[in-house]
């Protein structure tokens, strides 16, 4: 395979020579590096290299396996912030797009960093440590400043104060360095406070009520509420039902208020019929015995889901007449294919709403007349066949007259201004074989719009997103961040700033601030340093292209090597797979390249890879159609494909000992990798996987499989082809998940028993979607050392003693 080539990479590199090596030091932003070590963090992303050279014929003894489990923690997640030095900033805009708070430093001395975007200047707001402990005192819980973990910071330059969440409270940090818990407000559609303050909604058995704040008087706005058909509440999802310990837990009211206070939107939700799930967590804390709930979760094609209904209140004539008027909105009830509420919102002093079409074969924005209820069509998106809402979306933009629909019409994500008199056309504001990912700004005044998209610059990965800013007259994109880098884009309020996190698998992250009129850096923030972790023997991985089974499609991977890596030796090779359609697999980001955890996984041994096949997002409709109703089959042959040019190019990768793993959707693939082609994939770890699409929540197998038949969705089961299994498959799902349930593996194990294949299940108790945890990794690293290495796993730890002066005797009184 001939290897790409980029001339802009050659001029990172300059001639080799004391003069050379001299050059490179001083430009490279890690000058204390090794010369060898700068050109390896400036090889050129989305090349495939050169197979490295074998030092020696025979190769060395490999570390100990109890080295290896030990460089394998080291390198799974948290743990890196260790060796990686301003590894992620976490800047963000702040005081109405006037400054930027961000943290940077190591893990053990971090500090809070504010730059004032209108003086130029910055100042250290706290240390790391000091806020651990001061947050550790107030939450009477153990914090360090390695470990601590604060959300959505805010920061006043005036007062000094800064406000974060941690430990589900807000906090706030004054400029005398006194921390309390800080008062987190009442926010719309959520304690039903209208905007002015003056009325308030509240849920009471399954109707609601409006409030007049002042005077306290109340009325009822509903009457006719019941458990199946409540008004303004949503389906309770399964970690507030685990929380509050009842089927049905208090839930915030949702209603959306209109801007000037007098009317709500809200709806009713009506679950007649639906069929339910049911849980029994085996180990509640604090309770002996087990408790059992069931509940509404809508499931993918199923005959019946939740159907929701809109409607609108006006609460002040309520309130002064103290009787309330329904006004129905006369657009269809929606089925619900996830248990969150409906879209619905205000636009002036018109209501506006989406509603999708079951197995998104349509999506509808209507306008609607809040007084008779009646909706008028404003934008439709139709796309055969089917609308993937994770590629296409279409948003509000009354400053410029309609609505901006990021669309597929033309075979791409692109960009459309959509208005009221043709909803079913809308004009381009892109063209071209490249994908819109977001909408960061709209200027009215301009007339301009901020916008990321991946694909358009030929001097790169086609998986980059860059920053671009379009005008209304369609001409070309501006791109705004010229660098050959993957850039995370932050962009102001106001948006006159972006902040801009770039870099490369293979370049650590650069944090700037960017001017978005010209692009211009005006302010760097930080760069990420790993140097330790370099030193700790870290082998950089490999982006690698090649093509698709069909022979002709480009598609990229990523390799990773372990630490220290021999190309003497020869290596199994292990598929960490995501195939899902929604997203993409292969890291495009340093950070995301660096955390992965199958840089981890590599470390026991072994070759590990990250492959985006064909049904993947990213590369255009055409590219992902082949997940159309194909779940079972798409990408598999890819995999394979790619992996034996993996090997083709490097003879240590031995593909005569192939496993995978993954987790969730990844969790279904890696099941459905070694059920489907089981001459090949020889060892499988499979987490919390939708083994059954017809057993998870609509929303995911639907945007991919539409509407099917019960032939089609069998056909995608796991469960249809549990007899091919050859090799040794682990399940791993945790008791309590709250996405994809625990039947899920219940079900494959028992089609695996009853096709008397072999199978080994473990149920992680009281753990939801979220199973990444010390024993999840011991038994995934144990599983592929034993079936893939040929090796004993290190000894478990020895026991802690038991006292001398404790009893472990049962009285006999207490014997039943």
């Amino acid at each position: 395979m001939k290897q790409q080539k980029f001339s802009h990479f050659r001029s990172l590199v300059p001639p080799i020579g004391k003069t050379g090596q001299a050059a490179l030091m001083m430009r490279h932003p890690f000058a204390q590096l090794t010369l060898a070590t700068c050109l390896m963090l400036c090889a050129a992303p989305g090349v495939a290299q050169p197979a490295p050279l074998a030092a020696h014929v025979q190769p060395a003894a490999p570390p100990s396996i109890v080295a290896r489990y030990q460089k394998a923690d080291d390198y799974l997640g948290a743990n890196l912030n260790t060796l990686i030095g301003n590894r992620d900033l976490q800047a963000r805009f702040v005081a109405d797009s006037k400054g930027v708070i961000y943290r940077g430093g190591s893990a053990a001395a971090r500090q809070i960093d504010y730059l004032d975007l209108v003086t130029g200047a910055s100042r250290t707001i706290v240390t790391e440590t000091v806020l651990a402990d001061l947050l550790g005192k107030a939450a009477a819980k153990p914090v360090t400043a390695a470990t601590l973990n604060i959300e959505k910071p805010e920061f006043d330059p005036g007062s000094g104060v800064l406000k974060f969440g941690a430990f589900d409270k807000r906090w706030a940090l004054d400029a005398n360095g006194a921390l309390s818990e800080a008062a987190t407000g009442d926010s719309d559609g959520e304690t039903g406070l209208s905007p002015d303050g003056r009325f308030r909604i509240v849920a009471r058995n399954f109707n609601l009520f409006a409030v007049d704040v002042k005077s306290g008087r109340e009325t009822a706005l509903t009457r006719d509420g019941t458990r199946e058909q409540p008004y303004g509440r949503s389906i309770p999802q399964l970690p507030d039902i685990l929380k509050q310990g009842t089927e049905d837990p208090v839930m915030p009211v949702s209603v959306r208020w209109s801007p000037d206070s007098r009317q709500i939107m809200t709806w009713r939700l009506d679950t007649r019929g639906v069929a339910k799930l049911s849980m029994t967590q085996e180990n509640p804390p604090g309770s002996f015995y087990p408790r059992s709930f069931s509940y509404i979760y809508p499931l993918a094609g199923a005959e019946k889901l939740p159907m929701a209904d809109r409607l609108i209140i006006d609460v002040e004539r309520a309130l002064k007449k103290r009787k309330a008027k329904i006004v129905p909105i006369a657009v269809p009830s929606e089925a619900l294919l996830y248990p969150a509420e409906p879209d619905m919102g205000w636009s002036g002093d018109k209501g506006r709403l989406m509603w999708t079409e079951r197995g998104y074969g349509q999506q509808v924005v209507y306008t609607i007349d809040p007084k008779t209820g009646a909706a008028t069509v404003t934008a439709r998106e139709a796309a055969k066949p089917i609308v993937t809402v994770t590629s296409s979306f279409i948003q509000p933009a009354p400053e410029l007259g309609g609505e901006l629909a990021v669309s597929e019409r033309s075979g791409w994500a692109q960009l459309y201004l959509v208005t009221p008199d043709a909803p079913d056309g809308g004009a381009p504001l892109t063209r071209g074989d490249w994908e819109v990912l977001s909408i960061e700004h709209v200027d009215a005044q301009r007339r301009s719009i901020l916008l990321t998209g991946v694909g358009r610059e030929r001097d790169r990965n086609p998986y980059w997103r860059a920053l671009y800013r379009v005008t209304m007259d369609g001409s070309a994109p501006v791109l705004l961040t010229p660098e050959p880098l993957e850039h995370e884009i932050s962009v102001s309020p106001d948006g006159r700033f972006a902040i801009d996190a770039m870099s490369s698998p293979t370049i650590p992250t650069r944090t700037v601030v960017r001017d978005t009129n010209d692009g211009r850096i005006i302010r760097e923030l930080g760069r990420a340093d790993p140097t330790a972790l370099i030193a700790s023997g870290y082998t950089a991985p490999e982006l690698f292209k090649g093509v698709a089974a069909d022979g002709t499609t480009p598609i990229y991977g990523m390799i990773y090597r372990p630490a220290r890596f021999d190309p003497a030796r020869r290596y199994p090779v292990i598929d960490s797979v995501y195939t899902g359609p929604t997203t993409t697999q292969v890291p495009t980001s340093w950070d995301e390249t660096v955390s992965a955890n199958a840089n981890s996984v590599a470390q026991l041994g072994a070759i590990v890879v990250m492959i985006d096949g064909r049904g993947t997002s990213r590369r255009g409709q055409a590219f992902r159609l082949p997940a159309y109703q194909n779940l079972g089959e798409v990408g598999i042959d890819d995999h394979i494909t790619m992996i034996r040019q993996m090997a083709a190019r490097y003879p240590y990768i031995d593909t005569t000992r192939v496993g995978v793993y993954g987790g969730s959707a990844g969790g279904y693939d890696a099941a459905r990798f070694i059920l489907r082609r089981p001459t090949f994939f020889k060892v499988a770890v499979s987490s919390s996987g939708n083994h059954d699409l017809r057993l998870d929540k609509a929303w995911w197998p639907e945007v991919s499989m539409g509407i099917a038949d019960v032939a089609t969705w069998e056909r995608n089961s796991n469960m249809s082809v549990a007899a091919n299994l050859q090799g040794k498959l682990l399940l791993i799902h945790g008791d309590i998940d709250d996405n994809v349930p625990v039947t899920e593996s219940f079900r494959l194990a028992n089609a695996l028993i009853q096709a008397k294949r072999d199978v080994d299940l473990v149920i992680l108790p009281n753990t939801t979607h979220r199973v990444a945890q010390p024993f999840f990794w011991r038994k995934l690293r144990d599983y592929f050392t034993r079936n893939l290495l040929d090796e004993a796993p290190p000894a478990l730890l020895p026991l802690t003693p038991v006292p001398a002066d404790a009893s472990t005797s049962t009285p006999s009184s207490s014997i039943q």
